[in-house]
């Protein structure tokens, strides 16, 4: 009951929730909450570039689609994005962090050496360079992001076991005659989930964010996909007289980034136990 209380209490986790439940929702009824599903991916030149009003609540953009159809239906692209390439990167990362951080051998350290590279790199320079040789295609941008997210998982995870490694719980396991494999699946990896919980919400934020990056270098989904990258880079040229065309898909994302930090922010009060007794020891 005390962690419930703890989850409603949060401000900026009920926030978050409510962000990112409101996404989900918009994406899974992006069909009835539009106004023109028709005009999303359709060329109508004589309603081009119209501003917002009570036929088009967020105007058109420059082929006469109905941006705020567009940004529905960009919504389950986004989603997509973010859950797919999230997995992958902690299905890689999470297991690659487990077996470096319990052995501790050269395995480990090459492993460990590995994920450096790849963190070397800024993690926008190299989903640019993935995306530009695969070319641009949804597959392709989750495929870039992923290569460039899992070495995240993977330092996280291995500071985490080696913290771990020497606790009580598992020496007694090992003494019992428990495989590495049963340890760290069933004795490490509970203790250490809260960490990737709150790692994978974050982290879902910054994938929307390179994601639109994306987009708005056109590496992202080709046209006429409703993708909120790519609807800011068309506005480029209709600035300042189209002011709307860049500012719907612009606080869109802000709103969505926003929304997965602060439930990775409240998460991270809630279900860290040392964020917990420092902040109780606080006078």
């Amino acid at each position: 009951m005390s962690m419930w209380r703890r989850l409603l209490r949060d401000r900026a986790l009920l926030v978050g929730t409510v962000i990112i439940a409101l996404l989900v929702l918009v994406a899974v009824f992006a069909t009835p909450l539009s106004t023109f599903p028709e005009h999303v991916t359709a060329f109508d030149p004589a309603q081009r570039l119209k501003p917002p009003g009570a036929i088009f609540w967020l105007g058109t953009d420059r082929m006469g689609a109905d941006i705020y159809s567009r940004l529905l239906f960009g919504a389950r692209l986004t989603i997509l994005i973010a859950v797919v390439a999230t997995t992958v990167a902690v299905l890689i990362g999470v297991p690659i962090g487990l077996v470096a951080g319990y052995y501790r051998n050269w395995f480990g350290e090459m492993l460990m050496r590995v994920s450096d590279v790849f963190l070397a790199v800024p993690q926008i320079v190299l989903a640019i360079a993935i995306a530009q040789t695969l070319g641009p295609a949804i597959h392709n941008v989750i495929l870039a992001l992923s290569a460039t997210y899992w070495p995240f998982w993977a330092r996280l995870v291995y500071a985490e076991t080696r913290s771990q490694r020497n606790e009580i719980y598992v020496e007694a396991a090992i003494a019992m005659g428990a495989s590495p494999l049963r340890v760290m699946v069933l004795h490490i990896l509970p203790n250490i989930m809260s960490s990737i919980i709150v790692r994978t919400t974050i982290g879902m934020g910054g994938t929307i964010l390179v994601a639109a990056s994306l987009g708005f270098l056109g590496l992202g989904a080709p046209p006429p996909t409703p993708e909120w990258g790519r609807m800011i880079a068309e506005s480029r040229e209709f600035l300042p007289q189209a002011w709307w065309y860049a500012t719907a898909p612009g606080i869109a994302i802000l709103l969505v980034v926003m929304g997965f930090n602060l439930l990775g922010d409240g998460l991270r009060d809630v279900l860290d136990p040392r964020i917990r007794r420092s902040a109780n020891r606080a006078p």
